[in-house]
């Protein structure tokens, strides 16, 4: 069991290099368990024992499945988590030429470590949109892309030039962190050929005909990468009106260890989180009775830019959340009131990945809080609210693991380091919702490769899906404000 869910986790983070890939992705599954898509700019038509999911901006995706014994004013039962991953973002002129080299132009985006990039074999993958002749007039469509085999590094300085390098690797982001593309003579020997009508390398030339259309991206980007990037999508480079591209590695993720006991992989801050809560979604959901006897609504939500502190239009912090809890009660009630009876009623789980304690910086870890990998999902506390974690939520999801015998831990940071936060302090405190922060321990985080352990994605599917079956009849045995 173990290993099938991670090896569905790493299909997942394959077909996943971007957060408009993972919500991609997201939307292909819940698609195919009978979830049915709707719009936010559109009014909403749900039915209790019915399932659904909407997108914004197409890096955030919420779904949910009501419960046929739903009315308005009753809870809700979510799990949290974010799209997003510290990566190098191509910038809107990402033209750079040095040296003889066409290089890429990068933003570093979120809290990377970006030494880990170095001499990895890189590609890039994101969103383009795209321009199209439909019906004799002009359209505008949003395409995703993934370049598939390797075109860039970002090569290290040699030893050589660098004596003192290994007491300590220091990164100049803006300098030393710059993609290396093409050089500058096979790009020009490219061009010649295009000119006289030939392929060189695998790149279309003029074989296609021109539009004839000027494009201002030939100013900002390498004609080399926008050509590539047509090629994948099918269309001509002066078609390309705009993209939000990153570099990603293309190692693909894999279960490996001498016990193969490890997922290894970019991307599982946070991807193992929204994979988790999402299969736990639809396996709570798939059967015909599934949703008999719920009274309230089950729902997954997975954001971007948690990783730059959620402040978006599709972020935690936006008012995402709350337009689906209030739309969807909205739905059954015209009664505003019934909101925020509902809010009071629901339980959050933001679940983002853990410390785990490392074997080469024991001290690193508060001595009684250690999680470890195999050890099952941490709790996360934190006196000054870092994490939303307090004792009656941490309680509810300890219980929900007491009743299935799953391994649960608990994180404090030592008292001389400073805390991280992620998405749960930000949703329980805009919009008063019961909160608990976890995550599957992992390390390596926030390297363009990091690992975590087999056991503990099957450990944090269990324990999602146990939520979303018991939550509403563990909820009505708990007294606080009374």
């Amino acid at each position: 069991m173990a290993n099938s869910v991670a090896a569905d986790l790493v299909d997942f983070l394959n077909a996943s290099p971007t957060a408009f890939h993972a919500v991609e992705e997201a939307k292909r599954r819940l698609k195919s368990a009978g979830y049915e898509q709707i719009l936010e700019r559109e009014d909403w038509q749900l039915e209790a024992g019915k399932k659904y999911y909407f997108t914004r901006n197409y890096s955030t995706i919420v779904a949910f499945a009501i419960g046929k014994k739903y009315v308005a004013g009753n809870g809700f039962q979510i799990v949290g988590a974010h799209t997003d991953s510290p990566c190098l973002k191509l910038k809107p002129v990402s033209k750079v030429s040095k040296g003889g080299y066409l290089e890429v132009g990068v933003q570093t985006y979120g809290g990377g470590l970006w030494h880990t990039w170095f001499d990895r074999d890189l590609t890039v993958a994101g969103r383009m949109i795209i321009r199209e002749q439909k019906e004799g007039s002009e359209s505008y469509s949003h395409k995703l892309v993934k370049i598939g085999e390797p075109i860039m590094r970002i090569p290290t300085l040699a030893i050589h030039l660098d004596r003192e390098v290994n007491d300590g690797f220091k990164v100049n982001k803006h300098v030393h962190l710059v993609p290396v593309l093409a050089t500058l003579i096979k790009a020009e020997l490219n061009k010649v050929a295009a000119e006289n009508g030939f392929v060189d390398g695998g790149i279309t030339t003029d074989a296609k005909k021109s539009t004839g259309r000027t494009s201002s991206g030939h100013q900002k980007h390498h004609s080399v990468l926008l050509q590539l990037l047509a090629n994948e999508v099918g269309c001509e480079p002066d078609d390309i009106c705009d993209f939000e591209l990153q570099a990603c590695d293309t190692q693909p993720s894999i279960i490996a260890g001498a016990m193969k006991e490890f997922v290894f992989s970019g991307r599982l801050d946070n991807l193992c989180m929204s994979f988790c809560s999402l299969k736990a979604l639809v396996d709570a959901t798939s059967s015909e009775s599934s949703l008999d006897n719920e009274t309230g609504v089950r729902m997954v939500a997975l954001f971007d830019h948690e990783e730059v502190g959620s402040d978006s239009a599709q972020g935690a912090g936006s008012p995402v959340m709350f337009d689906a809890l209030s739309r969807i009660t909205g739905t059954f009630s015209s009664d505003l009131k019934l909101v925020t009876k509902a809010i009071q009623r629901s339980f959050l789980v933001s679940a983002d990945m853990a410390h785990a304690l490392h074997p080469n910086y024991m001290d690193k870890h508060e001595e009684n809080h250690q999680p470890k990998l195999h050890g099952g999902l941490v709790i996360k506390h934190n006196a000054n609210q870092r994490y939303a974690t307090n004792a009656v939520t941490s309680f509810i999801f300890r219980e929900i693991a007491a009743r299935h015998k799953l391994p649960i831990q608990d994180f404090v940071v030592r008292n001389d380091m400073p805390c991280g936060s992620t998405i749960g302090p930000i949703l329980a405190s805009g919009l008063g919702i019961r909160t608990v922060d976890v995550g599957a321990p992992q390390l390596s985080m926030h390297s363009i490769r990091e690992m975590c352990a087999v056991d503990d994605v099957r450990h944090s599917y269990e324990h999602f899906k146990s939520f979303f079956e018991e939550f509403s009849y563990l909820d009505t045995k708990i007294t606080v404000d009374a």
